[in-house]
């Protein structure tokens, strides 16, 4: 299997568990704190998901060179993007409620969360490795 196969159910993997996690997080989160406070949280939680998906499957990932690494980040990233547009558009939010999550200015935070996702494989690597060297 090619890795971008792998890192194609990986990312499907990943988008998995934030559906999930965000379905729980309007449900039992939100209504407490917020829908901002809630997305906000929602991104921090996410990419301790996306960190610890990415950390269980690395070596079947198996992407060895930075470039690759940054590649397989690049391109959930934009899956990622790609994914929430239509998602938000299916269930009838407005462009700009979609773009808010987006913007630092209105309080989103949206791409911090897709910065770390596009270097995760990378810092995975970096510690994995570290993480080798030690035992």
């Amino acid at each position: 299997m090619k890795l971008a196969q792998r890192a194609a159910l990986v990312w499907m993997l990943i988008i998995l568990a934030e559906t999930v996690h965000g379905a729980l997080r309007e449900i039992f989160v939100a209504p407490h704190i917020g829908d901002l406070r809630g997305r906000q949280l929602g991104v921090l939680v996410g990419s301790g998901l996306i960190f610890g998906i990415t950390w269980f499957t690395t070596r079947w990932l198996d992407a060895r060179t930075r470039g690759a690494q940054l590649a397989v980040g690049l391109g959930w990233a934009a899956l990622t993007v790609i994914f929430e547009f239509a998602l938000g558009r299916a269930l009838g939010s407005s462009w700009d409620r979609i773009l808010s999550d987006y913007n630092p200015a209105r309080g989103g935070l949206m791409l911090f969360g897709l910065v770390f996702m596009v270097v995760t494989p990378m810092l995975v690597a970096r510690l994995r490795k570290s993480a080798s060297r030690k035992d």
